[in-house]
């Protein structure tokens, strides 16, 4: 791997998301070399990745390099590396580039898209957890459209037009949004030699609400904009399989559809070497204590979506989202530099921010802590949220300027077919 030798400790970070990006600034300027591993050479701002798949914003303005992230930190390096396991006993790590031992190491690998072991859906179904699955996403989308005007068997013209989105959670809720208002605003305008009107847009949800991880008011209202909008919403339905046609559900209801975007559940993404069931515990995710050690270490550590910690609060881990991972990994980089000097380790207390969900313009949802709002401040609201924790000053204002272009003129101007995509080519989705 090239990377010098050092009297500093060396601090591993496999993963350049949210959680590993705030390590590595943590520890920039303190006396140790950190070494950062990632599959990609760029940060995702995920929460905004169903944009990419709608049009609405172009991948480099939610994906910034890391290593431009982190080009003036002294004894910082990235290398481009998947990593293929962990060996605890020879403290190192093994990669497709080479190995590199570790004095300290922390995973920080996010989740993955979660399939619940169905291996038909995995192959025909749309993820959206990178750039390049929203892209792929986009362009199916488009294609599907382009393949309706050319047809004239009115049932597979509905199937080409018809939209299935499994999971209600921020992910589903938000896509469903932005599609209804594709449908509205900008599809009339781009085929008016089609009726854009039969397209149709299902959230199919296993609970009995949506949002589920929010407040039943929020959940409510989401609900009443989507409904609104002319979103189907299916409760206490759960789908079963998806040949690539026909979605199949636990009731009599089907659905055919060419697009089924698979939004229902995430799991931690684990390193061979840590992904034993000692260490593993609900959602694939690894088990960490207060302090964010792996059971078993004190020099491996876990944060973000791929670490379980259990508290009271939160029985079942953390929440998989950005602030627990922002939060963890600056935390972690003063715990690490405590274990270094041989002082005590102070335990993670998760300041809970709220959680918000936007469903389309001048409709989102907002819970804090005190009080809930919805509507057209919740979604002024949202996007400052989100521009602030973009990193970048031209991400920033490359997606102020797309979002205020796209209100203004009501429109989504990324609507380009770049790289082309064919579900008989999608022999796994995840990437």
């Amino acid at each position: 791997m090239n990377i010098p030798k050092t009297s500093y400790p060396r601090i591993v970070i496999i993963g350049g998301g949210f959680a590993g990006i705030a390590l590595a600034k943590k520890l920039s300027k303190q006396e140790v070399q950190v070494v950062l591993l990632d599959k990609h050479n760029y940060h995702t701002f995920q929460p905004l990745l169903y944009q990419v798949s709608t049009g609405g914003l172009e991948p480099d303005s939610i994906a910034y390099p890391i290593r431009k992230i982190l080009k003036d930190f002294p004894n910082f390096y990235f290398r481009l590396a998947h990593v293929n396991a962990v060996d605890t006993d020879k403290n190192k790590v093994r990669t497709d580039i080479g190995n590199l031992k570790f004095d300290y190491l922390v995973v920080a690998t996010g989740s993955k898209t979660n399939y619940f072991g169905n291996a038909e859906i995995e192959k025909h179904s749309m993820a959206m957890k990178t750039v390049p699955q929203s892209l792929n996403l986009r362009s199916l989308i488009l294609e599907n459209f382009e393949e309706a005007l050319l047809t004239s068997d009115l049932h597979e013209r509905n199937a080409l037009m018809n939209f299935v989105i499994v999971g209600g959670g921020p992910t589903g809720v938000e896509l469903a949004g932005a599609l209804a208002e594709i449908k509205k605003g900008i599809l009339p305008r781009d085929y008016p030699d089609l009726d854009t009107r039969s397209a149709q847009i299902h959230i199919v949800q296993s609970s009995d609400c949506i949002l589920e991880g929010m407040s039943a008011q929020a959940s409510s209202k989401a609900e009443d904009f989507l409904e609104k909008l002319g979103v189907q919403i299916w409760k206490n339905v759960r789908v079963t399989n998806y040949n690539g046609k026909t979605v199949t559900t636990n009731t009599d209801l089907t659905f055919e559809a060419e697009t089924l975007v698979w939004a229902a559940g995430v799991k931690g993404a684990t390193i061979h070497g840590l992904d034993a069931e000692d260490f593993i515990t609900n959602g694939n995710r690894i088990m960490v204590n207060a302090f964010n050690q792996v059971k078993g270490f004190e020099h491996i550590f876990a944060i973000g979506d791929v670490a379980s910690l259990i508290t009271e609060e939160f029985p079942h881990g953390l929440p998989m989202m950005a602030q627990p991972a922002i939060q963890q990994g600056q935390q972690l980089g003063d715990n690490i530099l405590r274990l270094i000097e041989n002082k005590p380790l102070q335990a993670f207390k998760y300041k809970d921010k709220g959680s918000m969900a936007t469903i389309g313009r001048n409709k989102a949802v907002v819970d804090m802590k005190n009080f809930r709002f919805q509507g057209v401040f919740a979604w002024f609201v949202w996007m400052f949220v989100h521009l602030f924790f973009l990193i970048g000053f031209r991400n920033r204002m490359v997606v102020f300027i797309n979002w205020v272009y796209n209100y203004v003129r009501f429109d989504r101007e990324a609507r380009l077919i770049i790289r082309p995509f064919k579900k008989k080519h999608n022999i796994t989705n995840h990437q």
